[in-house]
């Protein structure tokens, strides 16, 4: 793996702040509305999480809003290893994929064993999915290869199932750091990388994105090789998604706008996106009352 350049810092407020400023057509809008509502990973991940509830966020995620026909369903739902196999039950016979966090989420601070062990389980109850964290210590250490060599042994034990890497981007202080972990995780194997938890702020910026986007553009210019994106936490209205959009076509293409290659970590974002969606079908808006809250 190669040196990983220094990011000009004032060069991505710039870029960042033109994204920002792009006018979106009303036709646009809608088709990007939906796109990322298609993208989103409706989440729970708190310590009191129940059957109850990851049965609720499973229905939502395949019925955003009955009485509006012709909604996509999100990308995938995001819970702990213990309530993969209830979702995995719940999804069926949907687009919608399982993802489950594993390696001691959100820490980290846990032996390779543990976080081994962590994620087989996940796989075997059925997870298509694995969001994993680094080891943020020895990273800021400077410890590189214990986290390179850590990213990699996840990655065997995933298999077939697609491994997100969560750089944790809020704890790495740096754009610098940003940049270099991402390209440390994607040639140790990862297939997407994540900015954040949703633990820690601040999480998904937009400047923190565009340096991720960069280095996922530099390995494709090299390899050839696609890696996904996931900008998570933070980003909870219609408005910042649809400038992340923006971003993406302009920095890798269109052919990332697809919830293959480019996802939000948001459940709030959802009900947002609806409520513009709505707005923009009927002329005006819905009381958030009308939406679940997960």
């Amino acid at each position: 793996m190669s040196l990983s350049p220094t990011v000009d810092k004032v060069g991505v407020e710039e870029r960042v702040s033109r994204f920002q400023k792009r006018s979106i057509k009303t036709s646009a809008k809608m088709d990007g509305l939906k796109l990322v509502l298609n993208m989103i990973d409706l989440t729970t991940l708190e310590g009191k999480d129940t059957p109850g509830k990851v049965r609720q966020m499973c229905y939502k995620a395949n019925h955003l809003h009955d009485s509006f026909p012709g909604l996509p369903s999100v990308a995938a739902v995001c819970v702990y290893p213990s309530m993969v196999k209830l979702a995995k039950s719940l999804v069926k016979n949907s687009t919608v994929k399982v993802a489950s966090v594993s390696t001691a989420f959100p820490s980290g601070q846990a032996p390779i064993d543990v976080k081994i062990s962590d994620t087989k389980f996940a796989v075997d109850q059925g997870a298509d999915e694995i969001d994993m964290v680094i080891s943020r210590g020895k990273f800021l250490a400077g410890e590189f290869s214990f986290v390179y060599d850590e990213i990699a042994q996840i990655k065997e034990v995933c298999g077939k199932s697609r491994l997100k890497v969560i750089l944790e981007t809020g704890e790495l202080a740096t754009l610098d750091n940003v940049r270099k972990a991402s390209d440390l995780a994607i040639h140790a194997g990862a297939d997407f990388i994540k900015t954040s938890t949703g633990k820690i702020q601040p999480a998904a910026t937009m400047q923190v994105t565009y340096t991720m986007l960069m280095a996922i553009r530099d390995y494709y210019d090299e390899t050839g090789i696609m890696i996904g994106m996931k900008p998570a936490g933070g980003i909870s209205n219609s408005k910042l998604a649809l400038h992340n959009l923006v971003m993406v076509k302009e920095v890798l293409g269109e052919e990332w706008l697809t919830n293959k290659w480019f996802r939000f970590g948001a459940s709030s974002l959802a009900n947002d996106v609806l409520m513009q969606i709505l707005k923009t079908e009927t002329g005006k808006y819905q009381s958030s009352d009308y939406f679940t809250i997960d």
